[in-house]
Parts: C-alpha cells; structure tokens; sequence
C-alpha cells in the first residue's frame, strides 16, 4: 500500500473530489481527518471506513482557529500528521459586473487564505514527517472563463503559492507542496450547477468535442489517483509542480473546428 500509516488531513472531503480522495487513501493504507460543512455527511461517509482510520470535523475553514483545530484533531486521535490536502473550496460563478468586493475577499479567503493558513498551522508536524501538501486548483488557475473572475483569481493565486512553498519549504524543511489543477469533474455538485443553469440530467452524455474529446468528464476517483500519487513516496522529490488533470492542452491549444 502506497500510504501505509500515513496521517492525511483532507478539506472539504465530504462530497465529490475530497471525498474521492479520502476512500482512495484510506484503500492505499492511509489514515484519514475528514472535513466538511454538513455533519451529516460526514457522519455518513465516516460509517464507511473502520473506526481506527477516520475522523471527522465539521467546521468552515474560515472560522477562527479552524486550521489549528484540524491540525489538533489529526495529533490527538493519530499521534502525527504526514499530509494536508486543500481541497475545500467555494466554485461560484461571477464576472467584472457581477464580482463585488466582498464576494472576491469571500472567494479569497475559502480558496486562497484558508489553504495558506492550514499549511501554516500543519508545517511544524509535516517537518518532523518529513510530509507534503497537496493543494487542489483548477485549470481555470491559468486564465479562466469570463464567468468565473473570482474563481479564477482566488485558483490562480493558490497555484502560485503551491510553486512558492513547494520551492522554499521542501529546500528549507523537507516539506514538498504540489497543486493538482482538475479539469470538469463530474461531481455530485456538478450535477447540481448544471440543473440550476437549466440543463436536463442527461447534459453529460452529449458534450461538445471542445471541451471533451473523450466524449466524458473525469469522474472524481481519476482525480484522486493523481493525488495518491502526489501523496506517496512514489513521487520522490516532486514538489513546487502542478499536474494538469485534463483532456486538451490548457497552454497552446488548437481547437477543434
């Protein structure tokens, strides 16, 4: 098993991409801090490991004191904590009309800030480990759509601070950080914004070869795999990288006509 022993601190893994994440590293070894905003789910997801490989605290990464109570709920029911996973995030819609102030310091501090901040409150641990992190993006980090400003922003300012870190803090402790940009992912989510845009629930099965050559979206578990990799010490000194899971080249493409 790829992550065997392995403490994994993994936002916003109730739902969708996080929660891929989690049953993937449980299955590779891993034991795993579960974290959400609906207790509910999470007190659902948490049925489906063993006792002794989870834990779960729903809290908004936002709150006062949140990364270091994660960090806390990690040291306390493991002993260690080995690897941070920032998947949380708020995927909104917005353009230069719509995007207030308010809501892009909102999108900041969900996507941006409170990553930064668990890194912050996790490196002494990830030190001693000798650990990693794992920050989720988007490929919109690179420019994004028109309506998906603060979005972008907030995914463009987390990749650069997953190539900074990834640099200075495995030179200076050991620690590598690496960024997967995920592509359109059909999540639970989704699903959701989709039907709310006025789609019918078949809209997966017939998307335009623009925007997926391979007449599908990514589920969630092809996401997580690229994580275990990156999670793993299979990846060796990687770190400061980011890995684009997507379809079509983000940067140069010829697209089809």
């Amino acid at each position: 098993m790829r992550l065997q022993d392995k403490v994994i601190l993994i936002t916003g893994s109730y739902t969708g991409i996080g929660r891929a994440i989690a049953k993937q590293c449980v299955k590779e070894g891993a034991k795993v801090v579960l974290n959400g905003l609906r207790e509910e789910l999470g007190r659902q997801l948490l049925k489906e490991f063993d006792a002794d490989l989870a834990t779960h605290l729903t809290l908004d990464i936002t709150a006062d004191g949140a990364p270091e109570q994660l960090v806390k709920m990690a040291l306390d029911t493991f002993g260690r904590l080995d690897a941070v996973v920032n998947n949380a995030a708020i995927v909104a819609s917005s353009n230069i009309d719509t995007t207030t102030v308010p809501y892009l310091e909102r999108m900041l501090a969900v996507n941006t800030i409170a990553p930064f901040a668990i890194i912050q409150a996790a490196l002494p641990y990830l030190e001693q480990s000798k650990g990693n992190v794992v920050n989720i993006g988007s490929i919109n980090s690179w420019s994004g759509e028109p309506n998906l400003l603060a979005y972008s922003i907030s995914k463009g300012a987390l990749m650069t601070l997953s190539r900074n870190l990834g640099d200075t803090l495995f030179r200076e402790k050991g620690v590598r950080v690496n960024q997967i940009n995920p592509g359109w992912i059909l999540t639970e989510h989704e699903f959701v914004n989709q039907r709310e845009q006025g789609k019918p629930d078949d809209w997966h099965l017939t998307l335009s070869d623009v925007f997926a050559p391979a007449k599908r979206l990514f589920k969630p578990e092809e996401l997580a795999m690229a994580a275990i990799y990156l999670l793993s010490d299979e990846s060796g000194p990687i770190s400061g990288q980011v890995v684009e899971v997507e379809q079509f080249p983000i940067i140069g493409r010829n697209p089809p006509k």
